[in-house]
């Protein structure tokens, strides 16, 4: 695995946005019109203009140059956006035009922008980073003098993320950078009960070289509405079926836009109204309080003589009461066609709903650099031995001279890679037993050594080292002894050395005397894509059927032709199988991004995962960790809690020893993690992320599971009262407990804020994080 180089990883992590990477979708909203009897109208959205703040130009045509992003002198392409009125996800915004020397964009750095004085929703914008991910915290003010705070952020805009996007941005000398740019969307909370007159930006920095920066581009208000009403956002098609019905899932945002809450009595189904298909499953809301929303699920299914693929304009409509409450119309597409090997074919594609509901994996880092397992502690990753080697300056360079000698070749060490203590049924076991849901393995890392059975090259373990399908034995115990885990596989896109295409610039040689040395086990004279790479990774979807494949680094290609054969090698099948792929192929495409040992202050909605090590900065094992530096339990655990909180997965590495053997000190964590989440599970799996806010201070996470509950992490032992200044969806009614502590607690809402008695009994049945639920009455 890597972080370097950062930029050329394509696809990056989506960004640090209270709601980013939604869809951009022209629906048409049936407001005023299908506001009859019980349901009152919503307002429309208020665009707010921005020209009067504008202090940045980050917008460039081909005939209208001078702009400056991101202080490097790159820019957005004007040709690419929008100008004037946009709607993304059915919200309107006023996008800017391209107008030479024209600014364009706000750099966040604690301006107020006054708003038309109202009550609202939420706040919309229309932002982007620079020089990373940017996010802090924006205060809202209101007319009474009081004011609130909430997440507001921005993805790297290179990270291609994002419903605005453009295929390649302006480099300083005019010219084209050939690397997707993108524009997301943020949503800020506000308090509907009181008149809000303004929002202040976070501070973030000024648009410099290697600075980090948020951009806000356009700013639209939600008004609420008086009484019971609902609105819709965002619906649209999806491959992705649902069970047990098998059905193709149309998806859509139900949004409580008024002040009287939604529940089961009321009859909320959401259906799907299109030529050539009908509605086998409704999504239903039983629970849904003003200012709530709820991502549902409708399943459709073609009638006969509709091919799969075919596309219709279609209407998802929300009805209750016995009463249209919202409408919105799109195009559908009905069906999943064969994939093509084209952009636009692969993005109808998306993670699936089993690993978007799974949250936790575990990543499995292991090949030769297993060996020597050594690099300076919590300073980089062990597993770059190999590369880190060829630096007379690294610590590597100097411990291999001294502890191997200058003769020693990193070859040298595939015989004493053995595996010989490998027990595969173990492995699998401890992985659930972990509370895990899927796991990863490093089929083949940089080094280039392939832990199956390759036909394209004899550098695999089978022909050498353990002399075993070691991709074949961990899988065929997991399909056995732990048929619930989902199995993925790691895939080094390049190879440092590779004589073939040496990522690294050369073949191998030695970095004492600069001669070569052997790449043991591969014949040269191939097309590194097209004869060896591609075929590798094809190897690995037929012959192992992973449900995921996690590729990494990215660079030469033909990942649209490999990852349409995977997909539609996984649905044409008796019993499809819903597969995934990361952001690391290096193609724009991608189902989620892939941060490494970071987290984000708010919530991403663009699927993500975020990996690290038990160890303080390795994926493979480094013999020179003490135990007392790895991850305790409670950081693990924390560490899961806010991910999950922020809409990610949370994939946990552990690197075995060569012999196969995982270290205990990793075994203890993984257990002690396991028993926290058989009490606490049902707070983290199957959940989905509070559109309020994803955290509130330091020490408090939440998370939703629809219709039945809402959760409160506490990351620190609560006293005999726990406080919660939100507006936690609770009313009369429903139950407060503690997980791990049965009886229901006493609780109350004063001046806006949850308050909860917490007994002795019930502080001392927590640990690591204490999660209170709120068990939601959905009668009444």
């Amino acid at each position: 695995m890597s972080t370097y180089p950062r930029r050329r990883i394509l696809g990056a992590a989506a960004g640090a946005t209270a709601a980013a990477a939604l869809p951009l979708t022209m629906t048409t909203p049936a407001r005023a019109a299908a506001r009859q009897g019980p349901w009152a109208a919503v307002p429309d959205p208020v665009p707010v203009p921005l020209d009067a703040l504008y202090d940045n130009d980050g917008i460039d045509t081909a005939s209208a140059r001078g702009g400056d992003f991101d202080g490097s002198g790159y820019t957005f392409p004007g040709e690419e956006l929008p100008a004037g009125r946009v709607e993304v996800d059915g919200v309107p915004f006023l996008f800017p035009a391209p107008t030479a020397g024209a600014r364009n964009n706000v750099v966040a750095l604690g301006q107020r922008l006054d708003l038309p004085k109202g009550h609202y929703l939420s706040a919309f914008f229309l932002t982007a980073a620079s020089y990373g991910n940017a996010s802090g915290r924006a205060t809202v003010h209101y007319a009474d003098g009081t004011t609130t705070t909430a997440g507001l952020g921005g993805s790297d805009w290179y990270a291609a993320g994002g419903p605005l996007s453009a295929p390649y941005r302006y480099r300083p000398d005019g010219g084209r950078d050939e690397h997707s740019v993108g524009i997301g969307v943020a949503e800020v909370w506000l308090d509907p009960r009181r008149e809000a007159v303004a929002v202040t930006l976070p501070v973030t920095n000024p648009a410099e070289a290697n600075k980090t920066s948020l951009h806000v581009f356009a700013l639209t208000l939600q008004p609420v509405a008086t009484g019971r009403a609902l609105t819709l956002r965002g619906p649209h098609s999806t491959p992705s079926l649902l069970e047990p019905s098998g059905a193709q899932s149309v998806e859509a945002t139900v949004v409580n836009a008024g002040t009287v809450a939604v529940l089961a009595a009321d009859g909320v189904s959401v259906t799907v109204d299109v030529p050539g298909a009908r509605t086998v499953q409704p999504a239903r809301i039983r629970r849904l309080d003003p200012g709530e929303q709820a991502r549902v699920r409708i399943g459709i299914r073609n009638r006969p003589g509709t091919p799969p693929g075919t596309r219709r304009d279609g209407t998802v409509t929300v009805t209750g009461r016995g009463a249209r409450a919202a409408a919105g119309r799109t195009a559908l597409t009905l069906g999943t066609a064969d994939y093509e090997p084209t952009d636009t074919s692969l993005s109808a594609h998306q993670a699936p709903y089993w690993f978007q509901e799974a949250k936790f994996g575990i990543f499995i880092h292991w090949g030769v650099y297993s060996v020597p397992a050594w690099s300076p502690v919590g300073k980089q990753y062990a597993e770059w031995y190999w590369n880190h080697m060829q630096d007379p300056a690294n610590a590597v360079y100097a411990y291999h001279r001294d502890t191997y000698g200058e003769d020693f070749a990193y070859d040298d060490f595939i015989p004493r890679f053995t595996a010989e203590r490998f027990d595969p049924r173990a492995w699998v076991e401890l992985f659930r037993d972990a509370g895990a849901q899927y796991h990863v393995l490093t089929s083949k890392h940089h080094e280039g050594f392939a832990l199956w059975d390759t036909k394209v090259s004899d550098r695999n373990a089978v022909r050498m080292g353990p002399k075993r399908d070691l991709v074949k034995d961990l899988f065929e115990a997991s399909r056995r002894y732990a048929p619930e885990l989902h199995r993925g596989l790691y895939f080094s896109m390049p190879e440092w050395f590779n004589p073939d295409s040496p990522w690294m610039g050369h073949a191998p040689r030695s970095p004492y005397t600069g001669q070569p040395v052997p790449y043991t086990g591969y014949t040269a004279g191939k097309d590194y894509v097209h004869d060896y790479q591609a075929p590798q990774m094809l190897e690995l979807i037929h012959g192992y059927d992973p449900e995921i494949i996690w590729c990494d680094i990215g660079g030469a290609n033909d990942s649209l032709h490999v990852l349409a054969e995977y997909f539609n090698h996984a649905k044409n099948r008796a019993r499809p199988v819903d597969v995934t792929v990361n952001n690391r192929s290096g193609i724009d495409f991608h189902d989620f991004t892939t941060p490494e040992y970071t987290t984000y202050d708010n919530t991403v909605v663009a699927k993500w995962e975020s990996s690290r090590g038990l160890d303080p900065f390795s994926y493979g094992y480094n013999r020179a960790t003490p135990d007392s530096a790895y991850m305790t339990a409670e950081e693990v655990v924390h560490s899961l809690v806010d991910i999950v909180s922020k809409n990610g997965n949370f994939l946990l590495d552990i690197g075995p020893r060569a012999d196969g053997t995982i270290p205990e000190i990793m075994q203890t964590r993984l257990r002690e993690t396991g028993d926290w989440l058989k009490v606490n599970g049902e707070a983290v799996y199957d959940t989905t992320y509070w559109s309020r806010m994803a955290q509130l201070g330091d020490d408090l996470r939440f998370t939703v599971r629809p219709d039945e509950a809402f959760y409160i992490h506490s990351l620190v032992r609560p006293g005999a009262k726990l406080t919660v200044p939100a507006p936690v969806p609770v009313r009369a009614g429903d139950k407060v407990t503690m997980l791990g502590h049965d009886r229901p607690l006493t609780w109350t809402v004063t001046g806006g804020s949850l308050v909860v008695d917490v007994p002795e009994a019930a502080r001392k049945a927590g640990r690591y994080v204490w999660v209170f639920k709120v068990e939601w009455q959905v009668t009444g």
